[in-house]
């Protein structure tokens, strides 16, 4: 069977939004990140190269599996070069009730609207054992092409959760909730606990003023050496990185 035109369509129409959230569906390419979405993910479908379908060896459960031509996964791609193989996956449902913030460590993401940006926080938080990611509302979607791209498969381990982000934190009461800050203490010489949520604001803006009231603790990435003349700000998947580093080397 060959990746029909109808199907072509299909993988193409999930590159908007609207057309992801109709379907309940998304698009992972290349066999790490297919082979890890499989792992986790419930599978709609998969096109791909003779080989690279062997490769990743799919499990039963998965829906429809269609040996694909260079050509064809050529038409179906989002990205320039095609990958041997492309799945399209079912978005999960993440149940948030029983997170206790007392025990974990999560990210809080507050408008990041860069797709790269908020994957590559996916893949830092999957690096540094980091399992929840809450993002608000208008940041980006973890499930476009870019995103998901970016993730280098972490999505099929770390849970992305779109909640109001400020109610969600407003009801986190008694534990510590951390945000970066030009005016916060050094994270260097600053107390961390090995709990709680860290809050990472929007690229341009920084953090929202409401979601600032909510933070009990401040820090400050200091560049080196103090007062020379530097860059106004560090990027914020790399701040995270820094941030996320300094909390698990405690």
């Amino acid at each position: 069977m060959s990746l029909s035109k109808n199907k072509i369509k299909y993988i193409q129409s999930l590159k908007d939004k609207k057309n992801r959230m109709e379907h309940g569906t998304f698009v992972a390419e290349g066999l790490k990140a297919v082979s890890d979405l499989l792992c986790s993910s419930h599978c709609q479908l998969i096109a791909g190269l003779p080989e690279a379908i062997k490769q990743i060896n799919p499990p039963e459960n998965v829906e429809e599996i269609v040996l694909a031509t260079d050509d064809e996964l050529k038409k179906a791609t989002f990205f320039k070069t095609p990958p041997p193989i492309i799945g399209v996956f079912y978005q999960p449902t993440a149940n948030i009730v029983d997170l206790d913030l007392k025990t974990n460590l999560v990210l809080a993401l507050d408008g990041i609207q860069d797709p790269g940006n908020l994957g590559t926080i996916v893949r830092l938080a999957d690096w540094f054992g980091i399992e929840h990611i809450f993002c608000s509302d208008d940041s980006a979607d973890i499930y476009q092409p870019k995103a998901v791209q970016s993730t280098m498969g972490a999505i099929a381990r770390v849970k992305v959760c779109y909640v109001n982000l400020f109610d969600f934190l407003s009801e986190k009461t008694g534990i510590p909730i951390y945000g970066t800050f030009l005016e916060g203490k050094n994270i260097y010489q600053t107390p961390l606990a090995n709990h709680g949520a860290i809050v990472m604001g929007n690229e341009g803006k920084g953090i929202h003023p409401d979601i600032q009231s909510l933070i009990s603790e401040k820090l400050y990435i200091p560049n080196y050496p103090p007062h020379r003349p530097t860059s106004e700000s560090l990027n914020v998947a790399v701040a995270t990185a820094i941030v996320c580093s300094e909390f698990r080397r405690r």
